[in-house]
């Protein structure tokens, strides 16, 4: 049995229990902050957070794989459309080239706050509301279509049968008041069209668009780097962008489906029409796609209403997520930070931060660097359906389909590898600079050999050669000629036709035609005097609608074309990932959020807005014919020069990629200087080789060090 205690040792135990409570309630005075830090800390530790299977970081990287594919799907879209948008609304390639640029006009607006800010906030849903904006920003960039008169190419049948002439006209019109009818019923159509600035409402939806998509990348990125494993961080990345690439390639094929479409089905008898796809008058069904990926968008959005804020943190990060926590709980109970916080202090703070990545050199050169390369891959991409159109003799929608099918694939691949050769290899920030370096330069020589493969000018009468055939300087085109100078021909009408001879004409009319049979698409004009003057031409005098095919030598140089184009965009993918990549570890883990935003916004800024407006205004000084709309201004261009173009379009990207080698030789140099010293780990969770409780401490000591070099405090940023 247990003996009873005495009344003197209960006292004794009695009052040795309240002298140690009391001691122990003095000491938990003086630990009071502490403890309230501790715990204060725990309950935001997001290891005790618990979080199923269906909201963890494989449903979260699900979910951002297909908000990637969706932004990639619309944004191809509009490329894949820019051709058909600048027919419909007959504007210039440098106006389309704005209307591209407004996208990066919307990521301007935002930007750079939701990179800083949004990373304090219920990121996914964040995240959700740039979808639903998306969406929204499609649909809007749809609508024209549904509120605007059909569409009316130019052509003289078109405007022959409007006047309620007979459908077997002589194109040869030798009475002046035919013509005086036709300008009367153009002009009169020219008052009725009210859609002169509808183009506006694309450029607006597609800056919504824009906003929209700004949160994804930098958040969406920040908050798999937060909660993943720091050797999964770099696979991650490269499955993102290998799924992002299936946007563009299906975004591509479906802009060559819609492409194939007359822009009116279902609300015009097609065979009426006299156009092909193969015609540079050809409007496809370009407000379709933008419907479907305002869809897409919009289901993409759906799946991180239902995400957390935090998920599980690896185990082995517990530590460093602890020590951040606790820092950073330690600096919010400060007396000066107890209260909460001014917007004065957090514009200083945020320009504090601002002024921090900027004056990294390694950093600023990576910016250089890159923005160049971008201006020379946005511009390069957006014109190079209506590069292949113009050089090969390509419809649209064949040129988005091979670009969907031979030239994404590969680079997505690349891409993909890019991600396990660094994981394989355990590259560090100097092996993963030098690798990206090597294939970005050997893609760079790949892609000069275009400059080779490239075709000759269309052989139109009046414009390229003469009627006789013999080639003619870039200035000195005359569509008028003896042999329809008794014709009364429009100067400013683009319908051109084939002859027999294989010469291309301007229009029926500026061939000398004088009969016509059939109706449609199988029109046929006989008697056509131009085609006599061709010395070495005897058969019949006959012409038929549309543009002359180019030679069988210039199908053979497409192939090569296409050869080289999955070369080098493979080599260039394969280093993208590592490239990528290197941006993260020049910086210190809590900025990477603004480090990447900031990046994004100088591409968008200096490379996105003005790179198609540059390149379209110089692709509009090769036109060769401009079209006209029906109240007689300038339409689209119907022809360019094939040479000037593609000195012009191929030479200004060479140029552009040229000095960004130059300056990827500096980067490298400031790499290996700050780096060769180090352990070389790979390059995960942003690069971070130092445990953050050191690293900060590191900084702040050679900061203060006689010694030490600029460029290792620069590694510590």
């Amino acid at each position: 049995m247990t003996p009873m205690p005495s009344d003197h040792s209960v006292k004794k135990s009695t009052m040795t229990v309240e002298t140690e409570s009391s001691n122990v309630d003095d000491s938990n005075q003086e630990a009071e902050p502490v403890q309230l830090l501790d715990d204060e800390a725990n309950k935001n530790l997001p290891v005790k957070k618990k979080t199923s299977c269906c909201t963890g970081l494989k449903a979260f990287l699900a979910a951002l794989s297909f908000s990637y594919l969706s932004k990639t799907l619309s944004g191809t879209i509009m490329k894949s459309s820019i051709t058909q948008i600048e027919r419909r609304f007959d504007l210039t390639s440098s106006t389309v080239g704005f209307i591209d640029g407004s996208f990066e006009i919307g990521n301007l607006l935002v930007i750079a706050f939701v990179s800083y800010f949004g990373a304090k906030l219920h990121r996914p849903k964040v995240i959700a509301v740039g979808c639903f904006t998306m969406a929204l920003g499609s649909l809007l960039t749809a609508m024209p279509h549904f509120f605007m008169g059909y569409y009316k190419y130019e052509t003289t049948s078109h405007t022959a049968s409007s006047a309620n002439l007979t459908s077997s006209i002589n194109p040869c019109s030798q009475h002046q008041d035919v013509n005086e009818t036709l300008l009367e019923v153009s002009q009169s159509g020219c008052e009725k069209e009210p859609s002169s600035y509808m183009w506006i409402y694309i450029l607006l939806g597609n800056m919504l668009r824009g906003i929209g998509e700004t949160p994804i990348t930098p958040l969406g990125i920040s908050y798999l780097d937060d909660f993943a494993k720091e050797e999964d961080v770099p696979v991650y990345v490269a499955c993102l962008h290998t799924i992002a690439m299936l946007g563009p390639m299906f975004g591509f094929l479906l802009g060559s489906l819609c492409a194939k479409l007359y822009v009116d089905i279902g609300f015009v008898d097609l065979g009426s029409i006299t156009i092909t796809p193969q015609d540079s008058r050809w409007v496809g069904a370009w407000w379709l796609g933008f419907l479907i990926g305002g869809v897409t968008s919009f289901l993409a959005a759906i799946p991180f209403c239902f995400l957390p804020k935090s998920l599980k943190k690896p185990e082995e990060d517990n530590d460093k997520t602890s020590y951040g926590l606790l820092e950073n709980m330690r600096k919010k109970l400060t007396p000066a930070q107890s209260k909460p916080r001014k917007w004065s202090v957090i514009l200083k703070d945020f320009y504090t931060s601002l002024k921090k990545v900027l004056s990294n050199r390694m950093y600023f050169t990576f910016l250089c660097c890159s923005l160049l390369q971008f201006n020379s891959f946005i511009g390069f991409l957006t014109y190079k359906p209506k590069y292949m159109e113009q050089q090969y003799g390509q419809s649209t929608s064949k040129s988005n389909f091979l670009i969907g099918l031979t030239t994404l694939p590969p680079v997505g691949i690349g891409i993909f590898l890019g991600g396990l050769i660094m994981k394989k290899y355990k590259m560090g920030i100097i092996g993963a600079t030098k690798f990206a370096f090597i294939m970005s330069f050997l893609a760079y020589v790949t892609t000069l050999l275009h400059f080779f493969v490239g075709c000759e000018n269309h052989v139109v009468a009046g414009m390229t050669v003469s009627y006789e055939g013999k080639p003619i300087p870039y200035n000195e085109n005359a569509i008028f000629s003896e042999c329809n100078s008794d014709c009364k021909c429009a100067s400013n009408v683009w319908d051109p036709v084939c002859g027999d001879n294989g010469l291309t004409y301007v229009s029926a009319c500026l061939a000398g035609c004088t009969t016509s049979v059939g109706h449609g698409k199988s029109t046929v004009f006989h008697n056509c005097s131009c085609l006599a003057v061709s010395s070495s031409w005897t058969g019949n005098n006959s012409v038929t609608l549309g543009q002359c095919p180019k030679s069988e030598d210039c199908s053979m140089k497409f192939i090569y074309y296409t050869v080289i184009q999955v070369i080098s965009g493979f080599c260039y993918a394969l280093g993208g990932t590592p490239a990528y990549l290197i941006m993260f570890r020049c910086v210190q883990p809590e900025l990477k959020s603004l480090a990447v935003g900031l990046y994004t916004l100088i591409m968008r800024v200096l490379a996105g807005i003005p790179a198609p407006v540059y390149f379209g205004a110089l692709i509009d000084k090769t036109c060769l014919k401009w079209g006209s709309t029906s109240c007689g201004q300038q339409g689209a261009c119907r022809l360019y020069d094939s040479n000037a173009y593609r000195y012009v379009y191929l030479g200004l990207s060479a140029v552009l990629r040229g000095p960004s080698y130059l300056i990827g030789i500096f980067f490298y140099i400031l790499i290996k200087k700050g780096f060769q010293n180090k352990k070389s780990r790979p390059i995960v969770n942003g690069g971070r080789e130092d445990a953050p409780i050191n690293k900060e401490d590191n900084c702040k000591i050679k900061q203060h060090l006689p010694g030490s070099f600029d460029v290792e405090n620069e590694s510590c940023i």
